[in-house]
Formats: C-alpha cells, sequence, structure tokens
C-alpha cells in the first residue's frame, strides 16, 4: 500500500514539475489551432475592363451569447432583434426567442446567418451587443470567398474555374497566376468540431491574387449569346457554338458555346468551339477551292459538268441539294451554290494523282494539328493521309466537300479569318495581359501562324466569290443592302459510329438521314473585314431546318448587324443619293395609290407589308397579316368589291 502512495506521489510531481510544459503544450495544442484564411484569387476582366469573374466575401455569423454579460443581454436583445428582423426578413420575435433559448442553453457558437455579404457584415458589426466584438459581444463571423461572375452565365466555359470541378478556361489555364497568398489566424476550440476566433485581428492577412484581362468584348458577347441562344431555341437543336474574332489580332470579341438540356432549356455544357472535332461539311469547300486555284490548276471561271447533280465514285453516290443539279458551271457558280458533284470533279481530276500535294494545302491552311491553346480540352483533328491504313480510294474526293475528315470550329475559323486578313493567319487568343498589382506583367501580342496562306491572287477570287455566296448564292436569304458580309454555308450529316448496343449487337456505322450539323463561316465587311465568325448547330429539328443558310447564317447575319448597329465600322460608307432616291420613288408611288378612290380591292401583291397594312386600312377595311417583309397573298382578291369593315388576310414573306 505504501509502495502504491509513493508511486502516486512520485507521477504528480513529475508531471507538475518535469513534464509540465509538455503537457501545456499539448493541451494548447488541441484546444488553439491555426487555420487558414484563403486568398482571394485574381480577377478576370474583359477588355474594356468589365468584371467577367471576382471573389466576393461572404461571412457566416455566430453568436457566443455565454460570453455576453446577463445585464448587457436583457438591456439590447430587444434592440439586437429588431435589427437582425430588418436585415433578414423574420420577426423581432423570432430572433428573441432564438436568443434567449441559447442563453438558456449556454450556447457559444449560435447559427445567425449564412452568406452575408461584406456590407452586410460591415453593418451587423454596428449592431446591438454586437458592436462589443468578439469577448464581450459574443460576435463571430467566418469569412469564405466565392467564385462570382457578374455578366451572369454568358461565356462561362471560356472564363472557366479551377476548383472542385477541376481547371478549365482561362481560370484554370493561369490558376498558379490568380492565386493569391493565403493568411493565417488563430481559433480556440469550445465544443466538438467548433472553432471560435481568438481575436478580431487575422494573425497574417491574406494577400489577392493576380489579374487577367481578356479580349472578350462584353457587348459582341452579349450580342453573340442571345443570337445563338434565339436560333438554338427556334430550332430545338441539341448544342451549338458561335465565336467573333478580331481580323487583324487574332482577339476573340466574343465566344458562346450552350448546350441543352433535358427540360429544353440551355447553358455553358461544354465549350465546344475549342473542344468539338467534327466534319466541317461545306466549309471546307474553301480550302478546296483555294487550293486548286493557288496551284492553278483552275481559274474561277473554269466550267465543271455537275452533270444531273449525282455522280457516284468508286461506287459511294455524291449528291447536290438541288435536284437536276447545275448543269456546267464555273467553279466560282460551283462555290457560290455549294455543288458538291462540281468541287469533287474539280479535286479529283487535278489531285487524284497526287493528293500528298493536296494534303500539304490543308496543312498549310491549319488543319492538321491543333491550334495550341493555353486553355485545356482543345480537341484533336483528323486529316488521313495518303501513308495512312485508312485511306482509300475515296478519302481526297470525300475530303473536298468536308467528310472524311475532322476539325474543330476555331480552326475553321482561324482559315477563315486568315483570308480576311490577306493571306495573314494568326493565332486565335483569349487573353491581352497578366495584371499584377495594377501593372501589366506580360502581354500577349499576336501571333502569326503562317504569314502567307496563299498569293494575292487567289484571296482576291476568294474573296469575290464568298462575297457572291450572300449575294447570290446559298445564303443569298441573309443579304442585306446595307451593311456587306462574305462567308459559306456548310451542311453535313452527322456519322453515326458503329458500336455495340446492350445485347451485344453491332450497330451505327453509317450517316444518318435524321442528324446535321449545320454552320456557317465567313467575315464582315467584306471589302476590309473588321471581323470574322463561325457558327455551328449540331442537330437542329430536321422538320424545322437543317441547312447552313436556313439554320447559321441568319445568326452570323444578326451578330454582323447589331455589331455594326453598336460598334460602327468605319470603312463602310452608304451612298446617300441613291438610297434616298429609292425612297422617294416608293413614297410617291404609295401616295399615288392613297390618292385612288377605290371601289374594289386593290392588287397589293408584292408591296411592303407595313405600307398594304396602311392603305388597306385607310380605305376601310380591317387586316390581319402573318409573317414578315412583302405580301405574298391576300385573301380577298384584286377587283372584287370593296366592303367595308370587311377583313383581309395577308400573308408575308
Amino acid at each position: 500500500m505504501t509502495l502504491i502512495l509513493f508511486a502516486i506521489i512520485f507521477r504528480v510531481v513529475d508531471i507538475q514539475y518535469f513534464q509540465g510544459e509538455k503537457y501545456k503544450k499539448l493541451s494548447t495544442e488541441l484546444t488553439v489551432k491555426q487555420f487558414t484564411i484563403a486568398a482571394n484569387k485574381g480577377n478576370v476582366y474583359a477588355a474594356d475592363g468589365n468584371l467577367l469573374a471576382t471573389s466576393m466575401s461572404k461571412y457566416t455569423i455566430r453568436m457566443d451569447v455565454v460570453a455576453v454579460n446577463g445585464n448587457v443581454f436583457e438591456k439590447n436583445i430587444a434592440a439586437l432583434s429588431k435589427e437582425l428582423s430588418k436585415m433578414f426578413g423574420r420577426s423581432a420575435s423570432y430572433y428573441q426567442n432564438k436568443l434567449r433559448t441559447a442563453k438558456k442553453r449556454k450556447n457559444r457558437y449560435l447559427l445567425i446567418a449564412r452568406n452575408v455579404g461584406y456590407n452586410d457584415y460591415l453593418k451587423m458589426k454596428t449592431f446591438p451587443i454586437f458592436k462589443l466584438g468578439v469577448y464581450q459581444g459574443g460576435f463571430i463571423a467566418e469569412h469564405k470567398t466565392v467564385r462570382a461572375h457578374p455578366i451572369g452565365k454568358i461565356a462561362e466555359r471560356t472564363i472557366g474555374y479551377d476548383d472542385f470541378r477541376g481547371e478549365a478556361g482561362i481560370e484554370g489555364a493561369f490558376a498558379d497566376f490568380m492565386q493569391g497568398e493565403n493568411g493565417l489566424r488563430w481559433k480556440q476550440k469550445i465544443a466538438k468540431n467548433q472553432w471560435k476566433p481568438i481575436s478580431d485581428v487575422n494573425e497574417k492577412e491574406p494577400i489577392d491574387g493576380h489579374d487577367i484581362i481578356t479580349t472578350i468584348d462584353v457587348n459582341i458577347q452579349d450580342i453573340t449569346h442571345h443570337a445563338l441562344l434565339r436560333q438554338l431555341e427556334n430550332f430545338e437543336a441539341d448544342h451549338g457554338c458561335a465565336v467573333v474574332m478580331e481580323t487583324a489580332t487574332g482577339e476573340i470579341k466574343a465566344i458562346s458555346n450552350l448546350g441543352r438540356t433535358s427540360k429544353g432549356k440551355y447553358f455553358e455544357k461544354r465549350n465546344y468551339a475549342v473542344w468539338e472535332s467534327h466534319e466541317p461539311g461545306s466549309t471546307f469547300k474553301l480550302a478546296s477551292l483555294m487550293a486548286a486555284l493557288d496551284d492553278k490548276v483552275i481559274d474561277t471561271s473554269t466550267v465543271v459538268d455537275t452533270e444531273k447533280g449525282r455522280i457516284y465514285i468508286n461506287n459511294r453516290k455524291v449528291e447536290d441539294s438541288r435536284r437536276g443539279g447545275y448543269g456546267k458551271i464555273s467553279a466560282a457558280r460551283v462555290f457560290e451554290v455549294s455543288s458538291n458533284v462540281g468541287i469533287v470533279k474539280l479535286i479529283k481530276k487535278h489531285y487524284d494523282h497526287q493528293p500528298e500535294k493536296f494534303i500539304d494545302k490543308v496543312e498549310k491552311y491549319g488543319f492538321t494539328k491543333p491550334i495550341g491553346f493555353q486553355i485545356k480540352g482543345e480537341g484533336k483533328p483528323y486529316v488521313p493521309k495518303p501513308s495512312d491504313k485508312s485511306w482509300s480510294k475515296i478519302s481526297l474526293e470525300w475530303m473536298s466537300w468536308g467528310y472524311g475528315i475532322s476539325v474543330t470550329p476555331m480552326q475553321t475559323l482561324m482559315f477563315y479569318n486568315a483570308v480576311a486578313n490577306n493571306g495573314v493567319m494568326v493565332k486565335p487568343r483569349f487573353v491581352k495581359e497578366l495584371r499584377r498589382e495594377n501593372k501589366a506583367e506580360k502581354v500577349f501580342e499576336t501571333e502569326i501562324v503562317n504569314p502567307k496562306i496563299a498569293s494575292e491572287e487567289t484571296l482576291k477570287k476568294i474573296k469575290k466569290v464568298m462575297e457572291n455566296v450572300v449575294i447570290k448564292g446559298t445564303a443569298d436569304n441573309i443579304y442585306s443592302p446595307n451593311f456587306s458580309m462574305a462567308g459559306k454555308t456548310g451542311t453535313a450529316k452527322k456519322y453515326i459510329p458503329r458500336t455495340k448496343n446492350s445485347k451485344g449487337e453491332w450497330q451505327g456505322g453509317y450517316y444518318s438521314t435524321k442528324e446535321y450539323v449545320a454552320s456557317f463561316a465567313g467575315f464582315f465587311p467584306a471589302d476590309e473585314p473588321k471581323y470574322s465568325c463561325i457558327v455551328v448547330v449540331h442537330n437542329p429539328d430536321k422538320k424545322k431546318g437543317y441547312y447552313g443558310a436556313t439554320v447559321a447564317a441568319p445568326v452570323f447575319k444578326e451578330i454582323a448587324q447589331k455589331i455594326y448597329t453598336t460598334t460602327p465600322i468605319d470603312n463602310q460608307s452608304v451612298d446617300d443619293k441613291v438610297e434616298f432616291a429609292a425612297i422617294d420613288d416608293q413614297y410617291k408611288k404609295y401616295n399615288k395609290l392613297l390618292s385612288v378612290d377605290f371601289t374594289k380591292v386593290p392588287n397589293v401583291k408584292g408591296m411592303n407589308g407595313m405600307d398594304a397594312i396602311s392603305m388597306l386600312e385607310n380605305i376601310g377595311l380591317k387586316v390581319k397579316f402573318s409573317g414578315v417583309g412583302k405580301v405574298k397573298s391576300q385573301s380577298i382578291k384584286k377587283g372584287e368589291k370593296l366592303v367595308k369593315g370587311s377583313t383581309i388576310i395577308l400573308k408575308l414573306s
């Protein structure tokens, strides 16, 4: 017994005098801990200074009710509850009951509110009781930062992120540069998994990260996003993208990538413009025509027989969209009307014996390897070569009209932009500069990929036929006398790859007759281009339309038209005399019609819709109409007796 008592006394003395410091330190480590305060990442700005992405401070507000003196608590609880009610909407009595219950239960970590903004946090620090601070007022504020996009979801995939989802877009590419230096703060354990800041002052203040200045123009981005969105909704398409690029610099002024949800809504699902490699269809005919012109094996006046719009190459059918074909037409016209038969016959005749020469041109045009963006996830192109095992007797011919190859929309845009830029191919870029403490640390200059993709003579001819596509070719539906555009439509059947189904049966391995890719690529103004643009829409509802001219080209036109309107382009001129003369003639004709005393219904077919409606209403008829443009038909035929008050229905086109 004596020995046991002696051992206990020895152990107490040992702990108290010899190992005391060790256990004090261990106790402190268990109850006091240093926490990291995450630094705010740098901001992402548009070219004009608008914020695209920023870190916002959010606070979780809690209260150590035990820390508050009883008299202070009773004297100020009503006033505090009233302030909380004003800020968060619940009744003052709700907060009084909540605080009193917490006081009774000796709650040292009472949740007051989550996700409180910085301004509200500052205001709460002045509330009764809270203004006494951590020790006397029990005010606990836990800080966190959240990433916010002030312009919403627009261009979200390109702006990107660097979080639990991975590294995407600009933020992912420059994550290290944008990352700041974390701070430190001591906290004391007050309950299981509950830690309270020891003081209002941080041990080490966090230092914010550095900023990125992008090439995005918010106005053009907004125009592009909404133009694409409306068309996707209208045609109930699966997904699509639209990109606007500044011709001389390669700066991407707008990029929109929208995918459809199961509920029919659209959001920035993937960066299709950069990621998705697909068969381009007829937009690739520009490369075919340019190669033949530059090698001087044809001229734009070279005549080709499209026969009856259908030929067979090694038992594989090549067919034009126009039944019966176009007969004998020039190479320029082949491009303007997008004759598949015409382009295939031209390329077959001049390159079938030397396909390597054609592939060399395609490589020169930037289609055989990725562009090499800083942002991750760029799609890989596929262009077969004669040395490949996959090369067949139809590979060259199929490539000439955009099949059997795979390229990204950004590659196609870079090529078209080079044509607009007088043959100088520049690399598309999303970032202008990296900025540290409001000083430019690195400026990204225009990068030339190829100083000359074709001769001046070839480029001049190519630009003209591209302009004619809009004036009198497949895209004449978007022609406008007010501003010039040049480009090429594309319509490609989607290839359904061969795969095994759940039963182990092979399926696919053919081109669909239901799924299409509609596209349009071009530039504007046609003479001295300021911008190039590409629009690609996948799987539009076939019943509503699927051709590039119908689905993609109108998006291009809307983007160009609104940029002209909101961002005037200096070199675009209008002949006022001709314009006013035409308007004056129309006015005189319309005024003459109004002066007639009608007893019979007039013929309004071919008249501008608004003029026809106004005139018919002036002579006593009620007018209902559908559509826009000129009058296509009228329900009461011309020459019938005019009965005032009757309803006439007009169809406009």
